[in-house]
């Protein structure tokens, strides 16, 4: 699977069933080119007009299922949402 297939793929938690985004990144390890989290970009700010403050990374090892268009993951959304670095 490449990284463009994956961002066409919807995440949805599976605790609540809560539709959290599209995955926007990735994040790699270098040294063994590896997969490590996957990033979803998190709640808009006011109305959508001012981008995102937060998003989402998310632990490869929480990705319960990745189907032919969503992906399934286990997580607190509480524990996993981060703030965006410019």
């Amino acid at each position: 699977m490449r990284i463009c297939d994956l961002r066409q793929k919807e995440v949805i938690n599976c605790r609540d069933g809560e539709r959290l985004g599209y995955v926007c990144d990735v994040v790699i390890k270098i040294c063994d080119c590896t997969i490590t989290d996957i990033v979803v970009p998190g709640p808009c700010k006011v109305w959508g007009v001012l981008g995102r403050e937060f998003e989402y990374v998310i632990p490869c090892c929480c990705i319960s299922k990745i189907g032919i268009d969503i992906i399934l993951v286990d997580i607190d959304v509480k524990k996993h949402i981060v703030k965006c670095e410019f």
